[in-house]
């Protein structure tokens, strides 16, 4: 990891609490910035973040160059941090390929999901209720990524299944910044009822068609939200976190 000159001058110890601090607020900032949280173009209040964590600019800095090393956020001088955009064409392509393995790992999950995994499945469909009923929006948006997860560990294929996460990484955070759309949280979250029912069907034959067509409305919703961004809307500055919320 890179220090600044100010780090470098302070003590070894002194060194160490700022690096592991910076560590835990890019770790938290990423999650943000992968969720939705922090949305695509937006620009980073650096005192207001400092507030917010209730560090100096120091760690701040520091965890925002790591982001910038990772591309998740951009940096220019006398501008300041801004979360990086998305890439409109290479989001389509990416999805394209992804309704594909969504479905094929609908059809061997119909085949090979054990009792076991249904039964897991059935559980974290319950917490996911309880987040959306409570409007946990990012307690919602991890679950309904693990229960994702669950199918495609239940089709049992591996080559399937790394192919499956090098894609998602690339969407990812386009997915977090279209379910903290209301209207779309709404629309997943009756899509993923529909998802457990072909699940409970015997011999799941509707489970790769519900598959592939929710994962081309949470595509068209995130190239339409990437979209708009792209176009020019209005520059709003993200917002931290609340102290409550860390």
């Amino acid at each position: 990891m890179l220090v600044t000159s100010v780090t470098q001058t302070l003590p070894k110890t002194a060194r160490l609490r700022t690096l592991g601090m910076s560590a835990e607020i890019a770790a938290r900032l990423r999650t943000m910035i992968e969720e939705g949280e922090l949305p695509p173009g937006e620009r980073i209040d650096e005192r207001a973040f400092c507030e917010a964590f209730d560090v100096s600019k120091t760690p701040l800095r520091e965890a925002l160059k790591v982001l910038v090393a990772e591309g998740l956020v951009l940096h220019r001088q006398y501008i300041g941090y801004r979360v990086a955009p998305l890439d409109l064409d290479e989001l389509r392509s990416t999805f394209e390929t992804l309704h594909g393995l969504e479905a094929t790992a609908g059809e061997l999950a119909a085949q090979r999901l054990d009792a076991a995994a249904q039964a897991k499945l059935e559980r974290r469909h319950q917490a996911m209720i309880d987040a959306h009923e409570a409007g946990r929006r990012t307690d919602y948006f991890r679950i309904n990524q693990e229960i994702h997860q669950l199918i495609i560990d239940g089709a049992a294929n591996p080559v399937l299944a790394g192919v499956y996460a090098a894609l998602m990484s690339k969407v990812h955070r386009a997915r977090g910044a279209a379910n903290a759309d209301t209207l779309r949280w709404q629309e997943s979250h009756e899509e993923h009822e529909e998802i457990m029912a072909a699940l409970r069907e015997p011999g799941r034959p509707h489970l790769a068609q519900v598959l592939r067509r929710h994962s081309e409305n949470t595509a068209n919703e995130v190239l339409t939200v990437v979209a708009r961004s792209l176009a020019g809307a209005p520059d709003r500055q993200v917002n931290p976190p609340s102290k409550g919320r860390q």
